[in-house]
């Protein structure tokens, strides 16, 4: 079922939202060679907790015997998404995206950035770029009356006209009441199909686009995701709500 809020609950989102872009901001500053991911996620969290607000992915599922230990989910390289945190210290160059969920008097913003470490890395750049594109063609198609197919059909033709490839095992979803809602998202397909975009829809759109061929594999902590040939991927998210305007980005500012 597809909850749709009401302007008191998006303004709720919405400084959920805020304070996830807080948490990213003050990352991106931190983000260095030597740094360790473990480091950057204490960041995160003590920004989170400052401003009155838990972090979601911490603990996450309730009740699982293998809760995710950590406030962000921490990618490197080769790891799609879904990364623990770590002693592990970054390297010049390496490709690192960051995915960020808060929760604030029950409601839920979501957010990913990645990033080159300390630059120099023109073919990581190219793909952080691309991914981040993806993104924004995507949300063009985020309009009332469209679907949701319409989003992700934009999302795979774009990474794929730039020589990528989209993964198609993990997907956006909605978003505010809880970290995970209906309805799903995906970042390929037909278009016109899936449910029709409705005023008061927020969804979190997430391209994660693999260097190489889409392929995954599961790692064996029973979160992170990298891709299977070894490649680079990047991942871009925001929260988003559907007006009668066009869609509204919650998680950049």
């Amino acid at each position: 079922m597809i909850a749709l809020k009401n302007e008191k609950e998006i303004k709720k989102i919405k400084e959920a939202s805020h304070i996830v872009f807080l948490a990213h901001e003050a990352i991106k500053k931190a983000i260095r060679p030597g740094i360790t991911t473990r480091e950057l996620d204490k960041i995160g969290e003590d920004v989170i907790r400052a401003n009155g607000a838990n972090p979601s992915c911490k603990g996450y599922p309730q009740g699982s015997k293998n809760p995710f230990p950590a406030t962000c989910c921490i990618s490197v390289n080769d790891e799609i998404i879904h990364g623990i945190p770590s002693d592990r210290k970054l390297q010049e160059g390496d490709l690192v995206s960051i995915d960020i969920v808060a929760d604030k008097d029950g409601y839920f913003g979501d957010a990913a950035r990645s990033y080159v470490v300390g630059g120099n890395n023109p073919e990581a750049e190219r793909l952080i770029k691309v991914t981040e594109e993806c993104f924004w063609e995507g949300i063009k198609n985020a309009v009332i009356g469209n679907r949701i197919s319409d989003i992700s059909h934009a999302v795979q033709m774009h990474a794929e006209k730039n020589g990528y490839s989209v993964v198609r095992e993990y997907q956006g979803h909605g978003v505010g009441f809880e970290m995970h809602e209906d309805p799903g998202v995906p970042n390929f397909g037909k278009p016109g199909r899936g449910p029709r975009l409705q005023e008061g829809m927020v969804i979190a759109v997430e391209p994660m686009i693999n260097e190489g061929e889409r392929y995954i594999l599961e790692g064996d902590d029973g979160w992170t995701v990298y891709t299977e040939d070894g490649s680079l991927a990047a991942h871009y998210e925001n929260t988003i709500v559907i007006t009668k305007d066009g869609p509204k980005v919650l998680t950049m500012d």
